[in-house]
């Protein structure tokens, strides 16, 4: 069970690294504009490398069903690359965390 949460606590960090990194991004480009500028994980994608993207749009209508991409990933999508890195570093921490061992026997 500890090399699972090893492996949960260390893709949260991978997530919280690029939330980082995107969120310094962002922070450059506001001071840069004078304005607060977010980049949609959508468009970071676009341009990190657009062809991936059209193939996930594929892929996704083909094995998860045609209906899938507009109602949920589109707007996964369009929300700030930051804010999603974020929330599944915190969703990846959790599902690694452990119950310290004192308090194991009090949850019983």
């Amino acid at each position: 069970m500890r090399i699972v949460g090893f492996v949960f606590h260390m893709l949260s960090a991978l997530a919280l690294l690029a939330a980082i990194v995107a969120g310094t991004l962002d922070a450059i480009q506001s001071v840069s504009a004078s304005a607060v500028t977010l980049t949609s994980l959508g468009n970071a994608w676009l341009n990190l490398d657009p062809e991936s993207l059209t193939l996930a749009e594929i892929w996704a209508d083909t094995y998860l069903g045609p209906d899938i991409w507009r109602p949920f990933i589109a707007p996964a999508l369009a929300q700030p690359a930051c804010a999603v890195f974020l929330a599944i570093s915190l969703i990846f921490w959790m599902a690694g965390y452990q119950t310290p061992r004192k308090l194991r026997g009090l949850h019983a």
